[in-house]
């Protein structure tokens, strides 16, 4: 499995931008096992991982679902609520119960418009999770189908 991505909330935004997130945060639960979301459903919230382990999978037509990345406390679950059409274009498992702060994803592209400095300092973040995700999903899925030769390593 990939590493946990090194790009933690804590690390990326302002003290101040934090807090202006932290403003719309609802504080939710799910038990192990729960599909937080499923790739194609509309993209209405995000989370931030407080506790627990997430794992962000491709689903892959006649498999099982491709495991690309674990996510763990401060690590972004979910990004495709910033680009319409705001459809999920992975999915996401609780791995382990998971203590998450959740946000309305209309509500804060609101707040991303109406205060150009925190709209850029958050979309910059979620554009870094985001080549992040694509990087960790390429690496995982050649790991995963790429062509092996006799001896298992690749060609």
């Amino acid at each position: 499995m990939s590493t946990p991505s090194p790009i933690r909330i804590a690390a990326v935004l302002s003290a101040d931008h934090r807090r202006i997130l932290m403003a719309h945060a609802r504080e939710v639960n799910f038990p192990e096992g729960t599909r937080i979301f499923e790739e194609g459903r509309p993209a209405t919230a995000f989370w931030i991982v407080r506790s627990g382990a997430v794992t962000l999978q491709v689903p892959m037509p006649g498999r099982r679902p491709a495991p690309v990345e674990d996510l763990g406390p401060g690590e972004l679950v979910g990004w495709s609520w910033l680009f319409p059409p705001y459809v999920w274009q992975l999915s996401a498992e609780a791995m382990t119960p998971v203590r998450a702060y959740e946000f309305d994803a209309e509500a804060i592209r609101m707040v991303m418009d109406a205060n150009p400095a925190f709209g850029s300092a958050f979309g910059h973040w979620v554009g870094r999770v985001l080549a992040h995700r694509l990087h960790s999903t390429r690496v995982r899925l050649m790991d995963l189908y790429a062509p092996r030769s006799a001896s298992g390593s690749l060609p």
